[in-house]
C-alpha cells in the first residue's frame, strides 16, 4: 500500500475547476458580442446599425471610411469593398457562433484576434489610452478559451471533439 501524495490533483478534478465556469461565461458572452453584431449589420435592427447588410448596406463602410491614425489611407481605400464586407460579416458570424456552441474553437481564437488586431489597428490611437482598448483583451480571452480547450464546459466541445473530421485534424477543435 502505498501512501504518496500526487503533486497534481486527478484530470477530473482539473476539469471540474470553478474558474473553467468563469471562463465559459466570457466565452458565451463574447460569443454574444459577436453574434449581435453581425445580426444587427445584416439586417439592421437600429442597435446601433440603422440598415443592414440586406438592405444593400456595407457593414465596413461607415466605420472604415471614417477611421483617423496611421493606417487610414488602407482603410479607407478598403471601405465598402465587397470582399471586405463578406470577410468581415463570416468573421463576425462564424466567431459568435463558435464561441457561442464552444467548438472550433483554435480557428476561432486565430482568426478572432486576426479580425481584432484589424479592428485596433482602424481605430488607433485610443481616446482613453495610449494603446489598450477592448479588442486587446477580447483577444485575450479568445486565446486563453482556445488554450484552456474550454469547449467542453458549458459548450459542445466534447461532442465536437468526437467527430472524426476533428479527430483526424486537432486543428478543428
Amino acid at each position: 500500500m502505498s501512501l504518496e501524495t500526487p503533486l497534481r490533483p486527478s484530470s477530473s478534478l482539473e476539469s471540474q475547476h470553478p474558474a473553467r465556469y468563469a471562463l465559459a461565461a466570457g466565452r458565451i458572452f463574447l460569443g454574444w458580442t459577436f453574434l449581435w453584431a453581425f445580426v444587427d449589420k445584416l439586417f439592421g435592427f437600429g442597435k446601433p446599425t440603422e440598415k443592414g447588410w440586406l438592405s444593400g448596406v456595407s457593414p465596413s463602410k461607415g466605420f472604415l471610411s471614417h477611421t483617423e491614425g496611421p493606417f487610414k489611407d488602407i482603410f479607407h481605400a478598403m471601405a465598402g469593398k465587397v470582399w471586405v464586407d463578406a470577410l468581415f460579416m463570416f468573421g463576425l458570424g462564424g466567431l459568435g457562433i463558435a464561441l457561442l456552441l464552444g467548438i472550433c474553437l483554435r480557428i476561432a481564437a486565430a482568426g478572432g484576434t486576426l479580425l481584432l488586431l484589424m479592428l485596433a489597428a482602424a481605430s488607433l490611437w485610443p481616446e482613453t489610452n495610449p494603446f489598450m482598448d477592448m479588442h486587446w483583451i477580447y483577444a485575450a480571452l479568445l486565446v486563453a478559451v482556445a488554450l484552456a480547450d474550454n469547449g467542453t464546459t458549458l459548450g459542445l466541445g466534447r461532442a465536437w471533439a468526437r467527430l472524426p473530421i476533428v479527430r483526424d485534424y486537432p486543428v478543428l477543435r
